[in-house]
């Protein structure tokens, strides 16, 4: 079992030191961010639904992906999409950045379906590029089919990856500062001003320490969560999912436990390593994705790319002067003619 052998899908509790407190979740796993200890979990590996926290791997496949300083105009794909909003309208200008505010912070399926649709492959490639990614951080339980989280057919999770997407997405800058982000501002339609959002994850305004993450809800996944603080040193992670409502409540419970507990607990299990990047071949950018076409402008001279070693032989090898090709036979033939009669006679 990926982590160790102790954590598995069964609905029991694992936990060494320390007994931690009751939560109604179905399953929840708690690690240590920085050493990638699991010191507590439920039924780690069962696969569930995992709703709106799905987005935090949404977004380690975006963020490396997109300029946050490009702009975006809103579609009618965007705003009919179902599910919850941030109120991304047809025809209003909204930036990268804007958009994972709105994705991060409402939850918004509608800055979703434009950041999807604002890279290249729209959102088919997308799902492709979540469940490679996935693959490479070892979230075996991950199958993604809506890069928004919502209930599709075939998607599920499990909260020993959303653990994994958590420790992935807060090694990044971008990323945790978006999940620790509590309020940000979107226009209103018809620019006529802005309005004030909230970070749904009430973690960050109720604990101390608190660094965020992402909330999940929907009527298949019910309440799902991903949440971590900080304190004393040590970097939390708690997720949890198929949960009824009070989970941050549950949350708080169980990193106010870890924290207490820390130096009694021993480790049950361990987060994965990603796996190596695998080398870059041309035609692919950053994690091993495709780069966008190089658009050229009228008038502007093509680009010259640069040549990798076999590109370089080889291309080396169509500048020689034809000539010099025809060197070593005429060499040869100069050495036949010179050789002595005799030899030449009995040849033939």
């Amino acid at each position: 079992m990926v982590g160790g052998e102790l954590l598995t899908a069964k609905p029991t509790v694992v936990a060494d030191g320390a007994s931690p407190p009751a939560v109604q979740a179905s399953a929840y796993v708690v690690a240590d961010l920085d050493s990638g200890q699991v010191l507590a979990a439920k039924a780690p590996h069962a696969r569930l639904r995992p709703a709106s926290t799905l987005k935090t791997l949404t977004a380690l496949v975006l963020l490396p992906r997109l300029k946050k300083t490009d702009p975006v105009i809103g579609t009618t794909a965007d705003a009919g999409i179902i599910g919850s909003k941030v109120g991304v309208y047809p025809g209003l200008h909204y930036t990268v950045d804007l958009l994972f505010r709105g994705m991060f912070l409402a939850s918004g399926n509608d800055a979703v379906h434009a950041l999807c649709s604002h890279d290249q492959g729209g959102i088919p490639a997308t799902i492709q590029r979540m469940n490679a990614k996935a693959k490479d951080l070892g979230a075996l339980d991950t199958t993604v089919t809506d890069p928004t989280g919502l209930d599709a057919d075939g998607q599920y999770s499990s909260a020993y990856d959303l653990a994994l997407f958590a420790q992935a997405g807060l090694a990044r800058q971008d990323f945790a500062m978006y999940a620790s982000t509590k309020y940000t501002n979107f226009p209103n339609a018809g620019n006529k001003g802005t309005y004030q959002v909230a970070n749904q994850n009430k973690l960050l305004f109720s604990y101390d320490g608190a660094l965020g993450v992402k909330t999940g809800y929907t009527t298949l996944a019910r309440n799902t969560f991903i949440g971590a603080a900080r304190r004393d040193g040590h970097t939390l992670v708690v997720t949890m999912m198929n949960a009824p409502h009070g989970i941050t409540q549950d949350a708080s419970s169980l990193l106010t436990w870890t924290f207490a507990n820390y130096g009694k607990l021993k480790p049950v299990g361990t987060l994965v390593k990603p796996a190596a990047a695998p080398p870059k071949t041309q035609g692919q950018g950053k994690n091993g994705t495709d780069d966008k076409p190089t658009v050229r402008k009228a008038g502007e001279p093509p680009t010259r790319a640069a040549l990798g070693p076999g590109q370089a032989v080889t291309s080396l090898a169509f500048r020689i002067p034809v000539w010099a090709y025809a060197g070593p036979p005429v060499l040869l033939l100069g050495l036949f003619l010179r050789r002595p009669r005799a030899l030449r006679r009995r040849r033939h």
